[in-house]
């Protein structure tokens, strides 16, 4: 019955591709696209919650066990591992980088099993404790599910791409019930130069996201504060100073998780990785408590103003005996969630840094407006401060201002706080783009030979597969071999350009046809003159780990037209500006 009711829906979806045009398959996909997504945040929600219900609140009930939730981030890691090595070969890539990967080298293609596979791992990391968040994971599901849509359909890259996006936004809508934030998290962080047409299939899928959740979930188990205060001016200048220190601690927050992770990445033995993890985790947990999973209780918890419940079960918590020291403690918290979100992802686990950055920048708040109480400052909005310098941290992190300001307006219900909310997230936004031009997404993606702009032609180079556009068929001239050779070889060739190499393959130089035409109609240098007197020393090379822009001003320069590309000093083949250019001009018609 159930195959009968997936042969219908398919044979429906089939009809109404044939009965409709592009734009209305389009938006109808985005519907389809941006609910997948949704129900995918929710799903991973709700599996996380169970696990949490089941596994760590059992634990913690019982007074004698109430230290034995400290293996399970072990645990989650451990089988996350095995999950991805055993069922999945050791092929999911984590992060939004996959994504930005497959949409500048891949034609936006992902692979079907990330529709699935991101939910079930990083459910486990996170639901058994991880310190890392379900937003990014959730992002790759929804970008999977708009990738094989469309290519279940055979859209073309500029659609594929768009409903990429639109699954992306879907999710993030999902995983907040707020829409807005999906959208331009789409595209600040996703697409980079895509028209205003893009908006509307974003603005479907994200709804659609939106409206599942709000239907399924309750709003205990989404990320929602009722504001307590107003917005009052004359704390402009309170706002101005969180606004600076946002944007230091942001960079202290992506050098350190950067740092971290990069470290127990380079440990080679997954086994030794793993249990130092997982350990590290547990010593971590057991001092900090709050540092635990997501983290979004502990947000509410200081968004309500009870900071000493942070430490409860900690090894700490009889040490905090006054203000001033609950003050140093949650700042080493807000310290160590990099460490701690590093070492998660680092060690096997599954996750992401949207949840930690509200959770430093949550705490950031609270630090900053209790400190402005403790040392003589009345009526300090401390609610507002946490809630504002989330938007300051995510703004940041992950260069998404837009995202960071309506993310924050959705989930507290409304505009009150929009003022506070750019002058701290565009604040913040500068400071971490004067010393990290590229989010950290961004600059992975370039150590993998990628390169995203907002610059549309930048963009449209970057997706050029060099490699496959390097031409072989150019017949090779030993260097010792005489004009007799040469012209043997030139009478079997259609080209009029002619390598000349060692035995190896090393490159010395090249013939060209139309500079030995003379020598060609002498009969008498047939043996007389040899390829090492005819050639010339190229113009310049191009080596096969360049980047395009690289090669493209070395054509430039040169003024010609046809490249020899080489690994070292080893002859691999030519490649024409020509043809780089007509591969442009096919990318652009593509994009618009």
């Amino acid at each position: 019955m159930n195959f009968r009711k997936i042969n219908f829906i398919e044979k429906a979806i089939n009809w109404i591709h044939e009965k409709t045009n592009e734009k209305q398959f389009l938006i109808f996909s985005s519907i389809l696209v941006g609910s997948s997504a949704g129900l995918a945040a929710v799903i991973l929600k709700l599996f996380v919650f169970s696990i949490r219900k089941y596994f760590v609140e059992g634990y913690l009930l019982p007074f004698d066990y109430k230290y034995l939730y400290l293996i399970l981030p072990l645990l989650g890691i451990g089988l996350t591992v095995l999950i991805i090595k055993y069922f999945f070969k050791n092929q999911l890539n984590k992060g939004n980088t996959t994504i930005l990967f497959a949409i500048a080298k891949r034609s936006s293609f992902l692979p079907f099993h990330q529709m699935y596979s991101h939910v079930i791992t990083s459910g486990l990391t996170v639901g058994f404790g991880g310190s890392a968040g379900l937003e990014s994971p959730i992002v790759a599901t929804g970008s999977a599910i708009g990738s094989n849509f469309a290519r279940t359909y055979k859209l073309s890259y500029k659609d594929r791409t768009l409903l990429l996006a639109a699954g992306a936004a879907g999710g993030i809508a999902g995983a907040f019930n707020a829409p807005i934030a999906g959208v331009l998290f789409a595209l600040e962080v996703i697409l980079i130069d895509m028209s205003i047409g893009a908006f509307i299939p974003l603005l479907i899928a994200a709804a659609s996201g939106a409206l599942l959740s709000k239907i399924i979930l309750h709003e205990s188990d989404l990320l929602f504060f009722k504001l307590k205060q107003p917005f009052d001016y004359h704390n402009l200048p309170f706002y101005i100073l969180l606004g600076l220190l946002a944007g230091i601690v942001s960079l202290y927050y992506v050098n350190f998780f950067d740092k971290v992770e990069t470290k127990f990445s380079k440990i080679k033995s997954k086994f030794l990785k793993w249990l130092l993890g997982g350990i590290t985790l547990a010593i971590l947990f057991a001092l900090f408590p709050s540092l635990f999973g997501e983290g979004y209780e502990s947000i509410k918890t200081l968004s309500e103003f009870r900071a000493e419940d942070l430490f409860k079960n900690s090894l700490l918590e009889n040490f905090i005996n006054d203000k001033w020291v609950l003050l140093v403690f949650i700042t080493i918290t807000l310290l160590l969630k990099a460490v701690a979100t590093g070492i998660t992802l680092g060690s096997g686990g599954n996750g992401g840094n949207f949840a930690p950055s509200l959770f430093v920048g949550a705490y950031l708040g609270f630090v900053f407006s209790f400190f402005l109480t403790l040392i003589g400052f009345d009526n300090m909005p401390v609610s507002n401060f946490t809630i504002v310098a989330m938007a300051g941290i995510l703004s940041g992190v992950f260069h998404a201002p837009l995202t960071g300001i309506f993310l924050i307006a959705e989930i507290t219900g409304g505009y009150e706080l929009i003022i506070p909310l750019m002058i701290v997230s565009s604040i913040s936004y500068v400071i971490v783009k004067y010393f990290h031009p590229e989010s950290l997404d961004v600059k992975r993606l370039k150590a993998k030979g990628a390169i995203v702009s907002d610059n549309k032609d930048t963009s449209i180079l970057s997706k050029i597969d060099i490699k496959a556009m390097i031409e072989t068929d150019f017949s090779t001239i030993h260097f010792k071999s005489n004009l007799r050779d040469i012209v043997e070889s030139i009478k079997h060739s259609k080209r009029n350009t002619f390598p000349v190499v060692k035995k190896n393959n090393k490159l010395l130089g090249i013939i060209y046809l139309d500079n030995i035409r003379e020598e060609m109609f002498n009969p008498d240098l047939y043996d007389v003159i040899t390829a090492k007197e005819l050639m010339r020393k190229p113009a310049t090379v191009i080596d096969i780990s360049e980047d395009i822009f690289s090669i493209m001003k070395k054509f430039e320069e040169s003024g010609q037209w046809n490249l020899p590309v080489v690994e070292g000093e080893i002859y691999i083949g030519f490649l024409s500006k020509s043809s780089i250019l007509d591969m442009y001009r096919h990318e652009l018609l593509a994009s618009v």
